[in-house]
């Protein structure tokens, strides 16, 4: 059951997303479903997919906006539209898309493409991560993913940036009014920083105890104590 490929299927049809997760399910993937990029968003930070099926015509946000958004940090991209212009499909494979298919279609040619999809993923090199450990857990510099124990660790914008900032520096203080910069708050802005800073340790120190990994460096500001790999 954990060996089979996830797939997150992310569309605003509610009858069409059932349909696909349901034939997907028969053909031995494991399936998430989303029905609008804010909740792909946020199963995106929770689990590691193999592939995404992305309507681009959504309310809100597009499949086209958030393919763009996610760059190189999104899985592999199969889009789906019920536009058959040219430019259309072009528009997809510019931001990031692997494959493009168009509605109505047949569901195994749904799931050929999908195999032909992470099949390529699968072939092309490896791209060595840029990691920061510190005790169980492990930080992606590129993806600005958390992991303990290979498991993401859902982490907000604003905390995986605080994250950033101090893994590029680890071992290294980072001052107040740096930080305050990389989490766009008003200059001098400390209090909201230590607001950040208490949040992240709440999912990273273990609780009750004094904070072992991120740091506070009297009249310097906050140190990660981690490895860079």
């Amino acid at each position: 059951m954990d060996d089979k490929p996830h797939i997150l299927v992310v569309d605003d049809d509610d009858r069409l997303r059932a349909l696909i997760a349901k034939y997907l399910r028969e053909h031995d993937f494991a399936v998430s479903v989303a029905p609008d990029a804010k909740t792909a968003r946020t199963l995106l930070g929770l689990f590691a997919f193999d592939l995404m099926v992305l309507d681009i015509m959504m309310p809100g946000e597009t499949g086209l906006e958030l393919t763009e958004t996610l760059g190189d940090n999104a899985p592999p991209i199969l889009m789906l539209s019920a536009r058959t212009e040219v430019d259309d499909r072009v528009a997809g494979l510019e931001v990031g898309a692997d494959d493009y298919l168009v509605k109505p279609f047949e569901p195994r040619e749904l799931v050929l493409r999908i195999r032909a999809v992470m099949r390529r993923a699968a072939a092309a090199p490896v791209k060595q991560s840029r990691e920061v450990t510190f005790g169980e857990f492990a930080f992606d510099l590129d993806s600005a993913q958390l992991k303990r124990h290979g498991q993401a660790v859902y982490l907000t914008s604003a905390e995986a940036a605080l994250l950033k900032a101090l893994a590029e520096n680890a071992g290294v203080p980072v001052a107040r009014d740096a930080l305050s910069r990389i989490l766009g708050l008003d200059p001098g802005n400390e209090r909201g920083v230590d607001v950040q800073v208490t949040r992240l340790r709440r999912k990273i120190e273990p609780e009750g105890a004094r904070p072992q990994f991120v740091q506070t460096v009297r009249g310097e500001g906050y140190q990660l104590q981690g490895t860079r790999a």
